[in-house]
Parts: C-alpha cells; sequence; structure tokens
C-alpha cells in the first residue's frame, strides 16, 4: 500500500516530441583584458597613424621597391659598362632602397627609430640633389626633389608627428 502522506512524483508531462526546457543560462561576462604595460605596447597600439605619414610610408616602399630594380640594373649593367665604379654606384641604389623600405615599415608601425631614419633619408636626397647641381645638372632639374625632400622634414619636425615617433 500506499503511504497518503507522501505525493507521488508530477508526471511528465512534455510530449516526447518536444525537447525538456533548458535550464537559464548564466549571463556571459567578458574577461577583463590585461592592462597593457608600457614596455609590451608598441607605439602603433596606443595612437593612430596620420594620413600623412601613410603616405610617407606608401610612396617610401614605392620607391624602395623601385630603387632595389634600378640598384639590381646599375650593379650588374653599370659593372659591365664602368667597371668597379659601377658596382660601387650600384651597391650604394641598393643601400639606399633598402632604407627606403626600412623606414616605410618603420613609418607605417610608428617605430620610434623610424623618424630619424626618415630625417636621415629626406636630409639625404637634399644633398644628393646639391651634388647633382654642383656635377652640373640644373638648379631646375633638381628643385623637386629638394623642396619634396623639404617639405618631408618639415612634416616630420612638425610637434604631434615627433611626438607619434616618442621625440619629445
Amino acid at each position: 500500500m500506499t503511504d497518503p502522506t507522501t505525493t507521488p512524483p508530477p508526471e511528465d508531462t512534455t510530449p516526447p516530441s518536444m525537447p525538456a526546457p533548458a535550464a537559464p543560462a548564466a549571463p556571459a561576462t567578458a574577461p577583463a583584458a590585461p592592462a597593457p604595460s608600457a614596455s609590451a605596447a608598441p607605439s602603433s597600439m596606443t595612437a593612430a597613424r596620420p594620413t600623412g605619414i601613410t603616405i610617407l610610408a606608401v610612396l617610401a616602399a614605392i620607391g624602395g621597391v623601385l630603387g632595389l630594380f634600378g640598384g639590381f640594373v646599375l650593379l650588374f649593367a653599370g659593372t659591365v659598362v664602368f667597371g668597379g665604379l659601377g658596382a660601387i654606384l650600384g651597391l650604394a641604389a641598393l643601400a639606399y632602397a633598402a632604407l627606403l623600405i626600412a623606414f616605410a615599415y618603420g613609418a607605417w608601425t610608428l617605430q620610434p627609430w623610424a623618424w630619424a631614419l626618415g630625417v636621415a633619408v629626406a636630409i639625404f636626397g637634399i644633398v644628393v640633389s646639391i651634388l647633382y647641381i654642383i656635377g652640373g645638372q640644373s638648379i631646375a632639374s633638381q628643385a623637386l626633389g629638394i623642396v619634396v625632400d623639404g617639405a618631408i622634414l618639415y612634416y616630420l619636425n612638425q610637434p604631434g608627428i615627433k611626438a607619434l615617433f616618442g621625440r619629445a
């Protein structure tokens, strides 16, 4: 016999075609992001890259790649035509192209060393243009290069741009 004080368990009234209701899920919380340390976070994470720096980086990359092609042509064909002087000029062109590519990468990622490299490359461009003028080229043929490199120097020395690269 059954004890009248106990009640039988309730019957399952869920039809067999329907799944049993699931327990409510606990609210999802996003894990707290670790606080970035000053030494671990690159400067590209702390500041947005200005459009001017993006333009300089892209143009430096294009100039660097074209300079690599020209440097290899000068290295191999110049060596045949001019001998050792052609080889030296070809190696110098390759080194300059490598510096442009390094600056492009550094400017794109806002590396602190890229500012100094950009200034050095712009000054080098002005010096080369002046040497061309001394060597007999017309000032008009070199004026654009001097103006562009001067504008790059001016832009890189703006306080906000220097601060992006960690310069005070």
